[in-house]
């Protein structure tokens, strides 16, 4: 184990400054991609089993059920869901002014849900391009000390000094290749989650909420009897 310590700390001592700024792009990217699964999970964004139920009672009529189901829900989809429920019950905001708000409650969560996106996103894009810059810094020095050597020229200088410029490189891409999977999966789920929200939404308002429908059959029933009446 000690042997294995010993041996990083060469490559990065021989790596020099290029090597310790890709280890510590690396120390970031984990930490995001540890804290936004760790996010995840407290949001239980693999769990939507409460909302659909909740949308089924919601859809046949047991609003108040419905909004019962959903008070404990952590899922961003079930949260949204209750809140255009609770405004489609309320009689002084218009579908439209609802529409609006829980459109920006929802523009809230994702903003939540990405955060950490883009720095992935960066990390994976430059890791591998700070890699080859001290590649090239490298295969400077190596023609430099190649350059120095004059006619006693050794051709192990040049070798020693491309293999050692070489582990940038591959230090950039080790760093940029975990870096872009988890961006991938980081996005993929926050995208998910996004489009669950915007289907919950949808399903809130496209099904009238119980006592809307009560007061509907009440005055189909009322203009029935009136035209009976006629």
């Amino acid at each position: 184990m000690t042997e294995a310590i010993e041996e990083i700390m060469g490559f990065m001592d021989a790596g020099g400054p290029i090597m310790y700024l890709l280890a510590i792009m690396s120390v970031v990217a984990t930490t995001v991609f540890a804290s936004k699964m760790v996010q995840f999970l407290m949001l239980r964004l693999w769990n939507g089993r409460e909302r659909d139920e909740a949308l089924g009672l919601w859809r046949s009529g047991h609003g108040k059920a419905a909004l019962d189901l959903l008070e404990d829900g952590a899922h961003p989809a079930a949260a949204i869901a209750r809140y255009a429920m609770q405004l489609r019950h309320n009689r002084d905001i218009s579908d439209a002014e609802a529409r609006e708000e829980v459109e920006r409650v929802a523009g809230l969560f994702m903003d939540r849900l990405s955060s950490g996106l883009r720095l992935l996103s960066a990390i994976a894009m430059l890791s591998p391009l700070i890699g080859l810059l001290g590649t090239v810094i490298g295969m400077i020095d190596a023609f430099k000390a190649l350059e120095g050597a004059g006619s006693k020229v050794d051709p192990s200088i040049l070798s020693g000094g491309i293999w050692v410029a070489l582990l940038t490189t591959a230090a950039g891409l080790v760093v940029a290749i975990p870096a872009t999977a988890a961006h991938q999966l980081v996005d993929g789920i926050v995208e998910r989650a996004g489009r669950a929200m915007e289907d919950a939404a949808t399903q809130v308002f496209t099904a009238a909420p119980a006592p809307v429908r009560r007061r509907a059959v009440a005055e189909s029933i009322s203009e029935a009897a009136l035209q009976g009446a006629e």
